[in-house]
């Protein structure tokens, strides 16, 4: 490998992102966050990393060890960089922001790294941007969530936007009480094993069977599930989904709503409805939230986008309106033509082909006596 290589060379799951795609980005960050401000959500930004005992406190410790670690050579405390960055802004809200009227709405975006890619995430490195919604505990605050998370994908374009609910907290709602191995159980539930069900689920085993068969359409699914002789608690959780799923339809019609009861893989520290926000063709999440204790004491729910499949699902960057001005073309001319939506490109340095000087620079435009021609 030459020198030249190796300069190139990045660790696996980090990129550099290039022209066109950096600015794509960067615009997409900007029209999501400019949605989530417009109805109420301030903005915070939190460190890029941290003191690792605050950032992986409580619940959070499931993100250790996707948690890249330093230490600090003034303290000699071990920091963390954020794998992820919602417990970061419910520590803000339970810190900074704890004497602030409830609820509480705070957005965000920025880049996260993790140790480990996955199958459909490869990236280590990526963009989030998301909101929360602290302080309250009610469908309509769960609803609010995924309502505007799904909006901001179609706003963006992203065709056929899906939110496919779920309930972490329903299964053991449904075993509390049974003797029951739930451990193993939960890994059969997750593989939608209905054989591995039926063997390990014991006088829950019929339950737990319709409740697999219940996945899919909103309204197939709360059809299914209300035919169900539940606990109480999980009654409950059925009842506040089945109202979840109402003010979803009503708000946002242009949505497919899905539910799967069983869903628990990647929704360990959530307390309440949680949902995955999905797209047509698209094979990995477009983003995920769901409902939490903020802090472990605080009633919250939130959503998350991850910008590298949101850009995915969306047509590529269009390249700008890009217009060469040759050397010596005053300021004030060239300002007025960037008002008028050009982006200038302006020669330092006196050449003999304007027009071909364009097109070296990636210019579809130059600027002539004439006016404004075309170099394509």
């Amino acid at each position: 490998m030459n020198d030249f290589a190796k300069a190139a060379l990045l660790p696996n799951g980090l990129r550099d992102i290039l022209p066109l795609d950096a600015e794509f980005e960067a615009d997409v960050v900007s029209r999501v966050t400019a949605h989530f401000a417009a109805q109420g959500y301030d903005r915070v930004k939190p460190p890029l990393i941290e003191f690792e005992d605050t950032l992986l406190a409580g619940s959070n410790a499931a993100m250790a060890k996707q948690c890249f670690r330093v230490m600090d050579p003034v303290t000699q405390r071990m920091m963390g960089l954020r794998p992820d960055m919602t417990p970061q802004v419910a520590r803000i809200a339970r810190t900074r922001l704890a004497g602030a009227a409830r609820p509480l709405r705070l957005s965000y975006a920025g880049q996260v790294l993790r140790v480990k890619g996955t199958q459909l995430r490869p990236e280590r490195q990526f963009g989030q941007a998301g909101i929360e919604l602290i302080g309250a505990d009610c469908p309509e605050a769960d609803a609010e969530v995924a309502i505007l998370a799904a909006e901001a994908l179609v706003a963006l374009g992203v065709p056929g936007v899906s939110v496919d609910l779920s309930l972490p907290t329903l299964v053991p709602a449904i075993l509390a009480g049974l003797n029951v191995d739930q451990e193993t159980l939960r890994g059969s539930l997750d593989h939608k094993d209905a054989a591995a069900v039926l063997a390990l689920g014991g006088v829950a085993a019929p339950l737990l069977s319709a409740l697999l068969q219940a996945a899919g359409p909103a309204e197939r699914a709360l059809s299914i599930l209300d035919s169900l002789d539940l606990p109480a608690p999980a009654a409950a959780e059925r009842d506040r989904l089945a109202k979840v799923v109402a003010l979803i339809a009503d708000a946002a019609p242009e949505v497919t709503i899905t539910v799967d009861p069983v869903e628990n893989r990647g929704f360990e520290y959530h307390s309440g409805i949680s949902f995955t926000l999905f797209a047509h063709n698209i094979a990995g999440e477009l983003g995920r939230g769901g409902r939490y204790m903020a802090g472990g004491c605080e009633p919250s729910t939130g959503a998350t986008l991850f910008l590298d499949t949101v850009m995915a699902a969306l047509p590529g960057p269009v390249p700008a309106k890009r217009l060469f001005l040759p050397a010596g073309t005053p300021r004030a001319f060239a300002q007025a033509l960037r008002a008028q939506g050009w982006i200038t490109v302006a020669g330092l340095l006196t050449v003999d082909d304007n027009a071909a000087e364009a097109k070296r620079m990636g210019c579809g435009h130059v600027l002539s006596a004439d006016g404004v021609k075309s170099v394509e």
